[in-house]
C-alpha cells in the first residue's frame, strides 16, 4: 500500500510537471496568435493557469495529510480512529482522481492546440508559396513589358 502510495505521488507530480510544460508551450503559441484573436485564449490560459495552482495546492495538502498520517502511524499516535483515516484517505484519492482528470482534459485540450497550429501552419506555408509564385510571375510579366516597350519605342523610331 505504501509503495502505490509513492507511485501515485510520484505519477502525480511528473503529470503536474507534464501540465506545467504544457501550459508553458501554450502561452507561447498564444503570444504568438493575432491581437485580434488573443484576448479570448489569453483569459482561457488565465483559467488554465488558476486551474492548476489549485490543483498543485489540492496535491500538496494531500502530501501533508498523507506525511502527517505517516508520521502517526510511524510514532503509533492512533488519536484518529481508523474511520476517521479512512473517510480522509478516500477523499484524498477522490480529489487525487479529480484532479488527474483535470489535466488529462487539459493535457487533451493541449494537444488540440498544437495540432490546430500545426494546421495553421501549414496553411500558411502553402499560402507563402503561392504569394512568392505569383510575385515571381508578376516579375516575369512587367520584365517581359519593358522588352515589348523597348520593341515598341524601337518600331516606332523606324
Amino acid at each position: 500500500v505504501s509503495d502505490e502510495k509513492k507511485q501515485m505521488v510520484a505519477n502525480v507530480e511528473k503529470q503536474l510537471e507534464e501540465a506545467r510544460e504544457l501550459l508553458e508551450q501554450m502561452e507561447l503559441e498564444v503570444r504568438e496568435i493575432p491581437p485580434q484573436s488573443r484576448g479570448m485564449y489569453s483569459s482561457r490560459m488565465r483559467s488554465y493557469k488558476q486551474e492548476m495552482g489549485k490543483l498543485e495546492a489540492d496535491f500538496k495538502r494531500s502530501r501533508i495529510a498523507y506525511s502527517d498520517e505517516v508520521r502517526n502511524e510511524l510514532l503509533g499516535d492512533d488519536g484518529n480512529s481508523s474511520e476517521n483515516q479512512r473517510a480522509h484517505l478516500l477523499d484524498n484519492t477522490e480529489r487525487l482522481e479529480r484532479s488527474s482528470r483535470r489535466l488529462e482534459a487539459g493535457y487533451q485540450i493541449a494537444v488540440e492546440t498544437e495540432q490546430i497550429g500545426q494546421e495553421m501552419l501549414e496553411n500558411l506555408s502553402h499560402d507563402r508559396e503561392k504569394i512568392q509564385r505569383a510575385r515571381e510571375r508578376l516579375r516575369e510579366t512587367d520584365a517581359n513589358l519593358g522588352k515589348s516597350s523597348r520593341v515598341l519605342t524601337g518600331m516606332l523610331r523606324r
